[in-house]
């Protein structure tokens, strides 16, 4: 399968994945909105901020994977890849306010704790929430498996947390209904807070990195010099650079040759580098510069 057909694979499983995350944030606002009102349960209400928060996510998320995948044109040479780490900032910034809004709800509760009415409905709905979280974490995991997705990873950091603030307010519910324990109910809005901020600083900065382009992990770097050398008319390598955007991985470097080489030869050996290192990783662009032997020192951020 060539790179572009992976590519086109990738950017299909990445929608669908963006498209459960809508429906499901979707359903489960109503149902949460439902819950509030007969239970008036402060946990309730931060699973139901949180979901909201996960739509309007999700949304922007979706339309960011579309505006990744359309491919590069004079403008964007590129392409349009960061158009995902964008939409990650934009998800931990709605999480970071969403953690700052159930803090104060839940610290004014503490204050003034009251109970929670029909915690029966509460339960099951939060049942219903679980199980469909459950399965969308699955889909949203095999998205980023085969895809190594930015944004369908933050999604489904988001939605990890959506489980834990699911049981959290189940226990909450729980303390509350059947052990009379009030301030459980808040108690667990903290903690779901918490959970939350460290989602949101996860998503943060795997969305951050990739906007400064930051290297590929160094075991992947390691793992582009072995290609490399691999090849046995490559007699050395430097100023190997890395960066990702999106599902895309660029990849740049300098091989060095013997200089009596013709040109054409030298050619056929760079094309069988880049035939490699694409063997490995599917989604890169790969670019490669010849050097004859010694005639050229690498800059000081090359990397032998």
């Amino acid at each position: 399968m060539s790179a572009a057909e992976t590519t086109k694979e990738a950017g299909a499983l990445m929608t669908r994945a963006a498209w459960a995350a809508v429906a499901v944030a979707s359903l489960l606002i109503l149902l949460k909105t439902f819950a509030y009102i007969v239970t008036d349960s402060i946990a309730m209400m931060a699973s139901l901020a949180d979901s909201a928060l996960d739509l309007f996510a999700s949304s922007i998320n979706l339309l960011a994977i579309h505006h990744s995948l359309t491919p590069a044109d004079p403008e964007h040479r590129f392409g349009h890849g960061k158009a995902e780490p964008l939409a990650g900032l934009v998800q931990a910034a709605f999480i970071a306010g969403s953690v700052a809004f159930l803090s104060i709800e839940s610290v004014s509760r503490l204050i003034a704790p009251h109970p929670i009415e029909q915690g029966w409905l509460a339960l099951a709905i939060m049942g219903i929430s679980i199980a469909v979280t459950l399965a969308l974490v699955a889909v949203q995991q095999i998205a980023v498996r085969r895809t190594g997705s930015v944004a369908v990873g933050a999604e489904r950091m988001h939605y990890l947390g959506d489980l834990l603030t699911n049981l959290g307010v189940v226990l909450g519910v729980v303390l509350s209904t059947q052990l009379h324990w009030l301030e459980a109910d808040p108690v667990m809005g903290l903690g779901i807070a918490a959970v939350l901020t460290w989602s949101a600083w996860h998503v943060f900065r795997q969305s951050y990195d990739q906007l400064m382009d930051r290297e590929l992990p160094d075991a992947d770097r390691d793992r582009i010099k072995e290609i490399v050398l691999t090849n046995k008319e490559v007699r050395a390598m430097h100023d190997l650079r890395t960066r990702a955007a999106g599902i895309v991985t660029f990849i740049q470097l300098h091989i060095e040759l013997d200089p009596k080489m013709t040109l054409t030869r030298a050619h056929q050996v760079s094309d069988e580098v880049e035939a490699a290192i694409c063997a490995e990783f599917p989604r890169a662009e790969v670019i490669i510069h010849q050097d004859p032997l010694g005639a050229e020192m690498p800059s000081p951020l090359a990397t032998h």
